[in-house]
């Protein structure tokens, strides 16, 4: 019997993944640290407009500080839209979904700047009319550019707005996906390390009955384990080195506790090259230890982890008893939280499998990483 398991979840944003393709821009857009070089490049933009408006102006018998004076003029109705834009009418209409009353809000807004630069341009600064009394279809043409560029402006500014709003938003969302992530996965892997405490005092339970010579012994090796839970386990990632050591000083002391009992741990490939979370490969070599169990006839377990590139291939095998051993609850938590964590951390990254036939049951698992 073959049981594929392969993840397909949709988690696709954990704490290893950037969640946005570009953290400058991003930063740069919405971060409070950049404010005051956000605003300069704005005035730099708008003043780049107003020089191109009025750099090809017809050349008109208008002193210097006229023209200057009407430069200015626009510069601040530029603003004036601009600023009143993204910092009055988009969050209080466009962001609550009330876009009637945002346009008709934006439309009051251009009407009164365009009015105030047609009043100061056309009378006092007579730098925008082409001749000092221009026909009705030159006054047209006047008004219909201005109205366009404010509409542009007023556009393009709530535009940028809503794009930040956006980008404030899936920055929010990413980090409460990522907190709740750390958190599922601390509380799965706690999980495990009571689950595994109980089995080993269970062992030298049994053992300090039986035999106290080898139970001294267990506690020993139990206290290299414990030291391995307490340090190492509590660190985000470790090496495989030490997971792998880890293993074998654990099934070491299930041979010290069993008649009959083999094991090997094989390795092949750089393996001290590759770092994963802690304790993700127990509940494997746990169920393997249980189901294994014997009591008349010999039994074994056999791990191998090989590293080929960035993949990492696990493999444990274990012997079947003739009389099947039943599962009980404690069991059960080990496996279901394994594939949980799988899940979390290694989202459409790995491939579980399970295969059982009349004397072996064997899991392979393989990560790419």
């Amino acid at each position: 019997m073959i049981i594929n398991i392969e993840d397909r979840s949709t988690v696709d944003r954990n704490p290893y993944d950037g969640t946005m393709d570009d953290r400058g821009v991003t930063a740069f857009l919405i971060s409070s640290h950049y404010r005051i070089y956000r605003h300069i490049l704005l005035q730099l933009v708008v003043l780049l407009i107003t020089i191109n408006v009025f750099w090809y102006e017809p050349l008109q018998t208008v002193s210097f500080w006229r023209r200057l004076g009407g430069c200015l003029a626009y510069f601040l109705s530029m603003d004036a839209v601009i600023y009143t834009n993204l910092h009055v009418l988009v969050p209080r209409f466009l962001l609550k979904n009330r876009l009637g009353s945002y346009v008709l809000a934006a439309i009051i807004t251009n009407l009164v700047v365009i009015t105030f630069l047609s009043v100061t341009q056309g009378l006092l600064f007579e730098v925008i009319l082409p001749v000092r009394n221009p026909d009705g279809f030159a006054t047209f043409i006047n008004a219909f550019s201005g109205i366009l560029t404010m509409g542009f402006v007023t556009a393009g500014s709530a535009a940028i707005s809503l794009f930040t709003h956006w980008l404030r938003y899936n920055l929010r969302i990413d980090k409460l996906e990522s907190t709740t992530l750390q958190s599922e996965l601390k509380f799965l892997k706690n999980q495990i390390n009571p689950h595994f405490l109980f089995n080993m005092l269970n062992n030298a339970n049994v053992l300090i009955k039986r035999n106290p010579e080898e139970a001294s012994k267990v506690l020993f090796k139990l206290e290299d384990l414990l030291r391995y839970q307490i340090n190492d386990s509590s660190r985000e990632r470790v090496s495989l080195a030490s997971d792998i050591r880890f293993l074998n000083d654990y099934l070491n002391l299930e041979k010290i506790r069993r008649d009959h009992f083999q094991f090997t741990v094989e390795q092949e490939g750089d393996i001290d090259s590759i770092w994963i979370q802690p304790l993700l490969f127990i509940p494997f070599v746990e169920n393997a230890v249980k189901h294994s169990f014997d009591s008349e006839h010999s039994s074994y377990v056999h791990v191998f982890f090989k590293v080929d590139a960035h993949r990492l291939d696990f493999r444990c095998e274990n012997s079947k008893p003739a009389v099947a051993v039943q599962q009980g609850k404690v069991g059960g938590i080990g496996l279901a939280n394994i594939q949980r964590r799988l899940g979390l951390l290694y989202p459409e990254h790995y491939k579980l499998e399970q295969r059982e036939d009349e004397n072996l049951y064997s899991v392979i698992l393989s990560i790419t990483l």
